[in-house]
């Protein structure tokens, strides 16, 4: 069952993603992706693309996806590791959500955190004061770019080498 229902989201994504969001299996692999955002306009993400790495459990859709960054994401619920923290992806996932409602629930999250359970305090605490969390982010993702991380796939090690800046 799990193998029919990717098949199907992956051509609901190819065929209607919404606009910055993209997600294609990882050689050829259908139990995991790697999905696209772009930062939604009018943020402090707006202009940067991020890479994400989708893995779907063989009972999927009825146990969520794990979804972690691979390129460095300075954001108070996505820690060094690029682990997300999404209620979603937790204790509220449900079987009715898509790869592409979990790829557009992140992108939304991107700008509207919870800062009430972060994984990345210093983010946290920046949020409020937007010109230093900008600055903030962009170090995080322009860094990237020196170490070699944005490639198609970063590995986990890749986001673990930024911990210095997203911790």
């Amino acid at each position: 069952m799990a193998a029919s229902r990717l098949q199907k989201e992956l051509m609901e994504l190819m065929c209607t993603a919404p606009d910055g969001i993209s997600a294609f299996p990882h050689n050829d692999d259908l139990f995991q992706w790697v999905g696209t955002l772009q930062g939604a306009p009018d943020t402090v993400y707006e202009g940067l693309e991020f890479q994400l790495l989708l893995k779907f459990p063989p009972n999927y859709p009825y146990e969520a996806p794990t979804v972690t960054f691979t390129t460095p994401c300075f954001h108070p619920n996505v820690d060094s590791h690029g682990t997300i923290c999404l209620d979603i992806l937790k204790e509220n996932w449900s079987a009715v959500y898509t790869a592409g409602q979990v790829l557009l629930s992140i992108q939304s999250l991107l700008n509207n955190p919870n800062n009430a359970s972060p994984l990345n305090p210093q983010a946290a605490q920046l949020w409020a004061n937007k010109a230093e969390f900008a600055r903030a982010v962009r170090l995080a993702y322009e860094t990237r770019s020196v170490a070699g991380a944005g490639c198609a796939v970063a590995g986990p090690s890749a986001a673990a080498n930024h911990a210095g800046i997203a911790a």
